[in-house]
């Protein structure tokens, strides 16, 4: 026991030395309250999406649905989102992104309310069509205060902890549903996630607005590089000539919606980035949906078990986000141009070599930590492919390229669920070996994303410098 207290008193002093480093490296450069607020954003709404999985077997019972139904129930707000998202990312460019966001967090809290009264399978479908409003404003708000926030060295970092809302809210969905349900009914989980919700909506209202293209603080001022000048200025002594098809001549305020859309969609990086982690976010939306299902089918433990399995999972996930973040940062600042680009397609050729061994085997035991290096090898993507995102758009359009971006992310994660349902119930027979051998068929898709992420090393350094030379 002596040996063991002075190493838990080093690795607490080591933990409080990180987090005084973090936070000296926000002082200044963003306002964390917002950085807590934003994570709080994505976290509410990944815990209502992960709530459907956890609960599923209720709502299988109390509607008599199939998997189909619940995969189907799972994507239903993301219609509207889908619909939204473009729309809501021209607003994000143009009013106070903060009152936008509150006022969505509203609406989405007024629908789960109405989700948590349903007496019928169609009128929770019905209900849940009004959810999307949330997930179509977050995506551009928050790259949008991102990008005006913190500066570009730093963002992959930045946006890593804010991104981590999303998997602590999935935790929350998944460890806190299965309690609700026990002791209650799964309509408190809705009841309970509506009224986090309007507290939220209060806290989001009364956050600053931060000054657009002011960036962190840094004196760069609307007319400065969206990107590291450090990294323009390693590109042009590369003779890395800008993408001269996508540099902006004129002002992005002025330009109309489809003339935004048109540009967005000619910035390759963009186009490729997109497409790689749709592709992702298709299987890991799959994933979630049906984890619960999978597990208590697979390794033959009790639901309340599997439903605290799925967040230490989710421990792996948070791990492989921030370290995606630094990592890409840290590649940056070393000179490497393509540094973000490569961290991401590292992750996404990892998970499915991580991942097949769990799928195949009987033992939780023998599975538990390889879906621990599963998940982070899934998330440490995300945050570095994020940044070079706003590295590559002039900022008066990070708006509207993200709500294109989100539209496309909405589809993927709206089909996933659908399609994995249907594959599970109808091609792959049902049951524990038809959701195996569904996630068995998918999990190349990890591995597209890998490869279609590395065109980005082609055109990555282009498109900064044209949109450098856009601002």
């Amino acid at each position: 026991m002596s040996a063991v207290t002075p190493t838990l008193g080093r690795a607490a002093e080591r933990f409080r030395t990180l987090v005084a480093r973090g936070t000296e490296e926000w002082h200044g450069v963003g306002h964390r309250r917002t950085v807590v607020v934003l994570a709080a954003v994505l976290a509410i709404d990944q815990a209502d999406r992960a709530s459907i999985g956890a609960m599923a077997p209720s709502l299988k019972h109390a509607f008599h649905i199939t998997n189909g139904d619940i995969g189907l129930l799972a994507g239903a707000f993301s219609v509207v989102g889908g619909l939204a998202t473009v729309p809501m990312g021209v607003l994000t460019d143009r009013v106070r992104r903060t009152l936008l966001l509150a006022g969505s967090i509203v609406a989405w809290s007024a629908a789960m309310g109405v989700s948590g009264l349903a007496v019928s399978f169609t009128m929770l479908f019905v209900a849940r069509l009004g959810l999307g409003m949330v997930t179509a404003t977050a995506g551009p708000t928050v790259a949008s205060l991102t990008g005006d926030l913190f500066p570009p060295r730093r963002r992959a970092r930045i946006l890593s902890y804010i991104q981590s809302g999303e998997l602590v809210g999935t935790g929350i969905g998944f460890l806190l549903t299965g309690a609700i349900v026990a002791f209650l009914s799964w309509r408190w989980v809705f009841h309970l996630l509506a009224i986090a919700g309007i507290g939220l909506a209060y806290a989001a209202w009364h956050i600053e607005e931060p000054r657009r293209g002011e960036r962190g603080g840094e004196g760069v001022g609307a007319g400065g590089s969206p990107s590291d000048p450090h990294l323009t200025e390693i590109l042009r002594r590369e003779g890395v000539e800008p993408a001269a098809k996508v540099v902006l001549h004129e002002d992005p305020e002025e330009m109309t919606l489809w003339e935004a859309v048109r540009h967005v969609l000619r910035v390759r990086t963009n186009v490729v980035a997109i497409v790689a982690a749709s592709i992702g976010n298709f299987f890991f939306a799959g994933l979630k949906t049906f984890a619960v299902v999978f597990v208590v089918d697979q390794y033959g433990i009790a639901r309340s078990t599997a439903a605290l399995l799925v967040p230490v999972v989710g421990i792996g996930a948070l791990v492989g986000l921030i370290a995606g973040g630094r990592l890409g940062d840290r590649r940056l600042r070393d000179g490497d141009i393509n540094g973000r680009i490569n961290v991401g397609a590292a992750g996404f050729f990892l998970a499915p070599a991580i991942i097949l061994p769990a799928l195949l085997t009987r033992s939780v035991a023998f599975a538990l930590p390889l879906y621990l290096l599963a998940g982070a090898a899934l998330t440490a993507p995300t945050p570095p492919l994020d940044a070079a995102r706003l590295d590559i758009m002039a900022p008066g359009l990070w708006g509207r390229a993200e709500g294109v971006r989100t539209a496309v992310r909405i589809a993927s994660e709206a089909a996933a669920p659908i399609l994995f349902g249907f594959l599970a119930d109808h091609v792959a027979g049902g049951g524990r070996a038809g959701l195996q051998l569904t996630f068995l068929i998918m999990l190349p898709a990890l591995v597209a994303s890998g490869l279609v992420i590395l065109l980005a090393r082609r055109t990555y350094g282009p498109d900064v410098l044209a949109a450098a030379e856009s601002a």
